[in-house]
């Protein structure tokens, strides 16, 4: 466990130097150019992209504050108990997208445009299923029109039967933590 800690406490510093590094360096070129032309040309703009990049990690730093709230802990903790359940979650999400998206791009590609191949109909699939529906792509005949009801209706009723297993994980879990708080 100590190996863990400490392993995690480097990459954590690393992540930190990282993330405030385009600051300084930033900095230190604006101080550089100083009385020279406020242009770059392409070249010189390449060789930011790194820093650009490295801005990024800034981001990642936002979740060092988790270790300060015992709610996102017991959240991350509910996450951990059910990563089978979350994992085959995305296992079906796939196996889903792929075969209802070959299916509307058969029913459709002849008729619509829209589905104009396979990924176009996963893609469709992906938003219908997690009933997203942004509709810049709907299927048009009676075919892929009951397709697509098809799939919205498996797409409600396939969020819904994970959430229940992710709810009872996340009562367990916080049963346990409550009981162990008390000791």
């Amino acid at each position: 466990k100590q190996w863990y800690q400490r392993r995690v406490a480097i990459t954590a510093g690393i992540l930190d130097i990282l993330s405030i590094l385009p600051f300084y360096v930033g900095i230190i070129a604006d101080m550089s150019a100083e009385g020279q032309s406020m242009e770059m040309t392409e070249v010189e703009s390449k060789r930011y992209v790194v820093l650009r990049v490295c801005r990024i990690f800034r981001i990642i730093r936002i979740f060092k504050f988790v270790r300060h709230s015992q709610d996102l802990i017991l959240i991350v903790r509910v996450v951990v108990h059910a990563k089978k359940e979350l994992g085959l979650l995305v296992v079906l999400l796939g196996i889903f997208t792929v075969t209802f998206g070959s299916i509307m791009y058969y029913v459709e590609h002849e008729v619509n445009d829209q589905f104009n191949s396979i990924m176009q109909g996963c893609w469709w699939s992906i938003v219908t299923i997690t009933t997203v529906g942004y509709g810049e792509v709907v299927p048009s005949t009676p075919g892929g029109k009951f397709v697509g009801s098809v799939v919205l209706t498996l797409g409600i009723v396939f969020l819904a039967l994970p959430m229940t297993i992710i709810v009872s994980k996340f009562s367990s879990v916080y049963e346990k933590e409550k009981g162990d708080s008390k000791d």
